[in-house]
């Protein structure tokens, strides 16, 4: 099964009407998404906390990482740079985070409010190689703008 973004869309614009917490919106979307796809190993958010460091939001799946510096690993970089992060084979991103032995590709977005102050970042996990790509990036871009930015 593969995600649909428009059906997806629509979905959360249901789901999501009115609520303005963003940590009620990333627990929505993280389950939403995670359901969708079956290349979507783990699904969620890390949120900014300030100091330049990211803490474990909403997911689905098993574990993540509790807290991931913007120096570091996919996330970080995603964090620091302000763009989207495919990555086909987590092994061989330099400074990696190994959250979970089974993740093979990864696919990490900003995430930013209305005012664009980043909120944190979304993180999808693959068992697979190469599992994301540029529709991938840009569906999930028209989702976090839809839920978070407006």
């Amino acid at each position: 099964m593969r995600i649909d973004y428009d059906a997806l869309s629509q979905t959360l614009a249901a789901l999501t009407e009115g609520e303005t917490d963003p940590v009620a919106l990333m627990a929505t979307m993280a389950c939403e998404l995670h359901h969708a796809d079956d290349r979507f190993d783990w699904t969620g958010f890390y949120r900014n906390v300030g100091a330049e460091m990211l803490k474990i939001g909403p997911y689905q799946g098993g574990h993540g990482c509790l807290t991931i510096p913007f120096s570091r690993g996919v996330c970080g970089a995603a964090a620091r740079s302000g763009e989207v992060q495919i990555i086909e084979d987590v092994l061989a991103f330099p400074g990696h985070i190994a959250c979970s032995s089974t993740t093979r590709s990864e696919i990490v977005l900003p995430v930013h409010d209305g005012t664009g102050a980043l909120l944190g970042v979304l993180d999808i996990d693959s068992d697979r190689p190469a599992a994301f790509d540029a529709t991938d990036a840009e569906g999930l871009a028209r989702l976090l703008a839809q839920t978070f930015a407006r």
